[in-house]
């Protein structure tokens, strides 16, 4: 063996982690690019068929992608996100098996209502593949905001300010057996009640609507300053509790499981009762509505 046998092998570790994070990488982008041209082939399906459908479509000689015989454009935030992703080197944050178990409930009930507390790499993805509905992003940061803006302006974007802090977890996750937290109403009644984990001045577009799905990845949670994401939890889960019965359960997914306040607070505000799927550092609740039934414990018996 020469002296340079050591180097040899380290130079061949290093070349095949990076061929790994390479192939890892690429992987991430062709999900996210399938993902969103299904979704194309699927819109592209709906409008022929709705086509060959109408009236007096059956003796017409000729094919067209719509009605009045134009050409149906492809759908703006598709387009925005097919191009983001098939020219720039950022991916989503989440894995490609963490993206799988939000893309199959928004598969199944997309268009919808679906709020996402962060603004990231993920963002045109996620308001892509729910095109028809109404995508909603609650961010911390308001030059992040700015700055995504600038790129994606089509993206529905608020700031939002949160008033706790990470190293206060140990302290709020104790409201879980405080009735000013756990026995109200809705988030408005948890505010009032002077409740620390209800999330206050909250733009109007949250209120506007009845949310059929809710994504938690953020705020940031990784620094003690960091206001962590105990308040986010809560509220997710008082927005399922509130919703009209006859709109069906929430879901609503929790990212950074791995972590130990996104651990504690998902299991004792989602309750672990409504857990459905958890699938790497992603767990998915889907929570019933709690409305109209008094006396329904915060969580049932697991």
């Amino acid at each position: 063996m020469s002296m340079s046998s050591p180097v040899h092998a380290r130079k061949a570790l290093h070349l095949v982690a990076m061929k790994a994070k390479l192939q890892s990488f690429l992987g991430l982008r062709l999900l996210v690019v399938a993902a969103l041209a299904a979704f194309l082939l699927l819109f592209s399906a709906r409008t022929l068929f709705s086509s060959s459908s109408s009236p007096g479509s059956a003796a017409s000689s000729h094919l067209h992608l719509s009605g009045d015989g134009s050409c149906s454009k492809l759908p703006a935030p598709v387009a925005d996100a097919l191009v983001h992703y098939a020219t720039s080197n950022s991916t989503p944050q989440q894995t490609a098996a963490e993206i799988g178990v939000s893309l199959r409930v928004l598969q199944r009930r997309s268009p919808c209502n679906f709020l996402v507390f962060g603004l990231g790499l993920d963002s045109p993805m996620w308001a892509a593949l729910n095109h028809g509905g109404r995508t909603v992003f609650l961010e911390e940061d308001a030059s992040w905001i700015a700055s995504v803006r600038a790129k994606h302006p089509g993206l529905e974007s608020y700031h939002v300010v949160y008033d706790t802090r990470l190293t206060e977890a140990d302290d709020l996750i104790a409201l879980r057996d405080h009735p000013g937290c756990t026995a109200q109403p809705d988030l408005a009644a948890a505010a009032e009640a002077s409740c620390r984990l209800a999330l206050r001045g909250l733009p109007a577009a949250f209120h506007e609507v009845e949310w059929d799905l809710v994504m938690v990845d953020a705020p940031t949670g990784w620094v003690p300053e960091a206001p962590g994401r105990m308040g986010a939890i809560y509220t997710a889960g008082m927005v399922a509790r509130a919703r009209r019965p006859g709109d069906g359960a929430t879901d609503v997914f929790v990212h950074d499981v791995d972590r130990t306040v996104e651990d504690r607070f998902s299991k004792a505000f989602l309750c672990e009762a409504y857990l459905a799927e958890q699938v790497g550092r992603i767990r998915h609740f889907v929570i019933p509505s709690h409305r109209e039934k008094p006396g329904t414990p915060f969580c049932p018996l697991s």
